[in-house]
């Protein structure tokens, strides 16, 4: 069964007044919000409760950024989760290698680490494993674990950074390190601080429109799918729970969570889509095909919660949604050591 709040329950969540700005109660609507949503940590707070260290943290950037990961020496990590556009690439489905096209939009990395699961279908239990797919896609980076150990061995920068990253370890370049340290990375790639979090936390961030699409979000059912830390993130829904979205947002050929499992009632489910900086990275949900966030705001609405939003609700809603854009992490580009006469070549095929 799917968590779906019912009318009773979500006529329990409902304020007395109705949904008018002018009417909202603020401090009724900040105690109510506090029981569905809590504010983002700061990465200082993640660093400490997964004991990860600065060289793995170092680590990890590097190989972020760094091409020599992809067969073509091209793509990085980056590339598809760029930090500079909301941790997104903007673009409804990622190009990789050879210029292939992925099957599905790429989701934001940043608040990544507080998800239940990674990837459209929850396939990765963690970012270390997810960290492990794209490298080895034919159709991103399209190398494999020796080939990435090869390269990382034959350039001393790497090795030194690894032994001093896992210096427990006799052999510490390995595939499994590699997406250790890109997961110590990736888990400081945090937005705190969003209006959103201030107003959680006691102050007047929020204009009476965002208020208003604060109280709408909450009543007309969408914390059923996006509450907690990440406004989602942590369960598994039919897309067109009430009435299915076309072909062109919904291709038939995509069955989701279903070729994880291969159980039937996972036909079409996917992981709910976290919200925070939903603003920044259009184009929306895993095909990549609503460029609009009131569009995408409108068409949840029907297909989800089987109700036709109006134009100010929808509006309201969507300006509540911007409130979610915190601050973004900075990241310095590093410089990267160059390869040795042994490190593999590029290759296109």
């Amino acid at each position: 069964m799917y968590k779906r709040l019912t009318a009773a329950v979500l006529s329990a969540f409902a304020l007395s007044s109705p949904a008018m700005a002018a009417d909202i109660n603020v401090e009724e609507l900040r105690t109510l919000a506090n029981n569905l949503f809590k504010p983002i940590p700061t990465a200082d707070v993640v660093i400490k409760e997964k004991g990860l260290t600065p060289e793995q943290i170092e680590l990890g950037q590097w190989l972020w950024f760094e091409p020599r990961l992809s067969k073509s020496h091209i793509i990085t990590c980056n590339t598809c989760h760029s930090v500079g556009t909301g941790g997104a690439d903007n673009i409804p489905t990622s190009v990789g290698h050879g210029w292939q096209h992925g099957p599905r939009n790429s989701p934001t990395v940043l608040n990544a680490v507080f998800n239940a699961a990674q990837f459209w279908d929850g396939r990765a239990a963690d970012l270390a494993e997810q960290a492990k797919g794209p490298v080895q896609a034919s159709v991103e980076m399209n190398a494999t674990p020796d080939l990435v150990e090869e390269t990382l061995r034959s350039i001393p920068a790497y090795v030194e950074k690894f032994a001093a990253a896992f210096p427990q370890e006799k052999e510490p370049v390995n595939f499994d390190n590699m997406a250790k340290a890109l997961e110590a990375f990736e888990s400081t790639l945090v937005t705190p601080n969003s209006r959103m979090d201030q107003f959680l936390l006691g102050k007047d961030s929020l204009n009476k429109q965002e208020l208003t699409g604060l109280r709408t979000f909450i009543d007309k059912g969408c914390i059923a799918c996006h509450s907690g830390v990440n406004f989602g993130g942590q369960n598994y829904y039919p897309f067109g729970l009430v009435k299915r979205p076309g072909a062109d947002v919904l291709p038939e050929g995509d069955r989701g969570r279903f070729d994880v499992t291969k159980t039937a009632s996972d036909e079409y489910v996917f992981r709910a889509a976290p919200l925070r900086n939903v603003a920044l990275t259009a184009p929306y949900f895993h095909s990549g095909e609503v460029w609009s966030l009131e569009e995408a705001v409108q068409l949840m609405g029907t297909s989800q919660l089987g109700t036709e939003l109006n134009d100010e609700e929808v509006k309201a809603i969507t300006a509540f949604l911007h409130t979610l854009t915190g601050e973004q992490p900075v990241v310095t580009y590093p410089t990267l050591p160059a390869s040795s006469p042994t490190t593999p070549r590029p290759s296109r095929m």
